[in-house]
């Protein structure tokens, strides 16, 4: 991968902000400073861009469009008269196609937008956290204030024998040169849930691993519909199981686990972990600093993005907190005006979208029928299961369901999520709801347009007080 050649300038100078980390994060708050008229030092180390562009969100979701193609053309039999077939010829070519498509945008939205900021300099080198600043290569970089948004990497789990196992990461999996036969995947998270699908799409043996259950986030009703969809596709999915140890040999890899009591050994060409991320913060000096840290090794930031140190932010994975590249560059940007302007602005993710891109997508906003439960609301809740929607029935498509969650004192929504082929383009008006307040009634009176996924929404929001097999298409 290349890395970033914007000329260096003397790393004597004096700034008012240095920003550690070069990705999403990084590049959000220096861009932020900047506009603010701030002379800012972006420090990174190694391939520039970060964690989305690179190895995440772009590459991954390019793949998994890629095995929907595949996929969608063997379902094409599910309406009267059709039949379809689509196989993977050249999986060699398809990677390639996936790194020509990261190394454009790496250059189009992080290289090439450096000179055009005056205001950043960018400097490439290992940081640490120093009395006057930080040190980059030996040398110190002078700065007013400091935001560190370097990131996190995949997860290694302690499992006796793991570390003489040849284990993928969701970064290597993208990389392979030829596919395996097999696959086991450790954890059944987002990361989890959508590599394993695109792998089996793509003609790959596929068995995931849960310790408790598929998208352990979703609504339980979610989460067992995609779970009961994932083995109509020929993915063996195991949950509720505890990993016990691994080992690797001329054959394969062979993970045991203990399923209520149970011992059993699952065995695989290969192994992916995709059991969470952890924080790259090892080089910063952190102890040294006075910068805390929770038990994962997460940087404690409060909601205006300061650390225990003064004058010192963090922002995005680092922080262990909503792991999505657009709330890693909300913060950064809160962080940024925050170190520049007093400390004014706070983090609220109340009614932040998130989006697994299974198929079909999962999206949800606000509270789960157990978070609003546990914050102490009275609730009520709507299930409705997409035979309902119209666009399902006429799509011939109808995996999934929508789930609210209202005030049952006040009918306020309070959260929802979406099981649907289109849910992640559905999502935002879910979120447009709870940002402004509104109740269940008020958004089952909304005109909605007919025959699209988001009328789910509109049609969950009158199912808490009207039968809905007693109205006509556009009724209500």
């Amino acid at each position: 991968m290349a890395t970033c050649r914007t000329p260096v300038p003397p790393r004597t100078s004096a700034y008012d902000l240095a920003v550690i980390g070069a990705g999403s994060a990084g590049f959000s708050a220096a861009i932020t400073a900047a506009e603010q008229g701030a002379s800012v030092a972006l420090i990174g180390h190694g391939t520039i861009g970060g964690t989305c562009v690179n190895v995440g969100c772009v590459p991954s979701k390019t793949m998994i469009r890629a095995a929907e193609a595949v996929h969608g053309a063997r379902a094409a039999a599910r309406f009267p008269g059709l039949a379809g077939e689509s196989q993977l010829e050249d999986w060699q070519r398809l990677i390639a196609a996936k790194d020509d498509l990261v190394a454009t945008l790496r250059q189009k939205k992080y290289e090439d937008l450096l000179p055009e900021y005056s205001g950043i300099a960018y400097l490439n080198g290992e940081a640490r956290i120093a009395d006057a600043g930080v040190i980059v290569d030996g040398a110190t970089v002078a700065a007013g204030n400091i935001i560190i948004a370097t990131g996190s990497r995949p997860l290694v789990p302690s499992i006796a024998g793991i570390e003489s196992v040849d284990f993928l990461t969701s970064t290597s999996l993208l990389e392979l040169s030829e596919l395996p036969r097999s696959l086991i995947v450790l954890g059944g998270g987002y990361v989890g849930a959508e590599l394993a699908q695109m792998m089996a799409r793509m003609g790959v043996a596929v068995t995931v691993l849960c310790r408790s259950r598929l998208l352990p986030q979703a609504e339980p009703e979610i989460s067992e519909a995609l779970c009961e969809i994932f083995r109509r596709e020929g993915i063996t999915v195991h949950c509720g199981i505890a990993y016990e140890s691994c080992r690797q040999d001329g054959t394969g890899v062979t993970v045991a686990v203990s399923d209520g009591g149970t011992r059993t050994e699952i065995t695989g060409d290969q192994l992916l972990l995709a059991a969470g991320r952890t924080p790259v913060t090892e080089a910063l000096g952190l102890k040294e600093a006075g910068i805390a840290q929770d038990e994962y090794g997460a940087i404690v930031v409060d909601d205006r993005m300061r650390t225990s140190r003064p004058g010192v932010y963090a922002a995005g994975d680092v922080t262990g907190r909503d792991a999505f590249v657009y709330m890693a560059a909300y913060g950064a940007r809160l962080a940024a005006l925050n170190a520049l302007n007093g400390d004014r602005l706070a983090y609220d993710n109340s009614a932040m979208p998130w989006v697994v891109f299974t198929d079909p997508q999962m999206a949800g906003a606000g509270l789960s029928e157990a978070a609003a439960r546990a914050a102490g609301y009275e609730v009520k809740m709507s299930v409705l299961p997409l035979e309902n929607v119209p666009r399902a029935l006429a799509a011939r498509d109808t995996r999934g369901l929508v789930k609210l969650v209202a005030d049952a004192k006040t009918d306020r929504l309070l959260g929802g999520q979406i099981l649907a082929p289109e849910g992640a383009d559905s999502i935002q008006t879910l979120v447009m709801a709870l940002k402004f307040g509104m109740t269940a009634k008020a958004l089952g009176g909304m005109i909605f347009p007919y025959l699209t996924t988001v009328e789910g929404l509109k049609l969950a929001a009158q199912t808490f007080d009207k039968d809905i097999d007693k109205l006509s298409c556009c009724a209500g």
